[in-house]
């Protein structure tokens, strides 16, 4: 079955622009030009069809893999709120993982929060790439800003006396 890869690369909000997810793994050249490549690829487990994080590599097309970091699902909170929701236990198959085999209709990673993991992929390639995460990003619209109303100012309460 489908891990649906692209929509799970979607859900991390990564900034590069140029980027292609073939298969099940995201490959992206942060900065334009250089020869140095991103690639992300999901992480087996030793359970058949189980996947239990990411991995994060910096490739080189003459040189190969230059580097590589491992990112777990639990070490970054993925699938926490699942998890304790689910009442899944620690050192258990389903614990901070996902499988191939879901309900229908439904993306095998449901329940997952890539915040954690989107925010150590931008550290990772902060490394490696310095500035392609804040060139890429996109940039916000300008308007008017929110205003805030000040909270009322607080009164002493004063010290009953006898």
């Amino acid at each position: 079955m489908s891990l649906q890869a692209p929509e799970f690369f979607t859900e991390l909000c990564l900034p590069f622009h140029d980027h292609a997810v073939v298969g099940n793994t995201y490959y992206a050249a942060p900065v334009p030009g250089a020869p140095l490549r991103l690639r992300i690829d999901f992480t087996r487990t030793i359970h058949a069809d189980t996947y239990g994080g990411l991995r994060v590599a910096v490739v080189h097309p003459e040189r190969g893999e230059i580097d590589a970091v491992a990112l777990s699902f639990v070490d970054h909170g993925t699938f926490h709120r699942r998890d304790e929701a689910t009442n899944t236990r620690p050192n258990t198959k389903h614990y901070g993982t996902f499988g191939t085999y879901h309900r229908p209709g439904r993306p095998p990673w449901e329940g997952a929060v890539t915040t954690g993991l989107r925010d150590a992929i931008e550290q990772y390639t902060a490394v490696w790439f310095p500035g392609a995460w804040a060139a890429s990003a996109p940039k916000r619209a300008a308007g008017p800003t929110p205003r805030s109303t000040p909270a009322p100012p607080t009164v002493p309460a004063r010290a009953r006396t006898r």
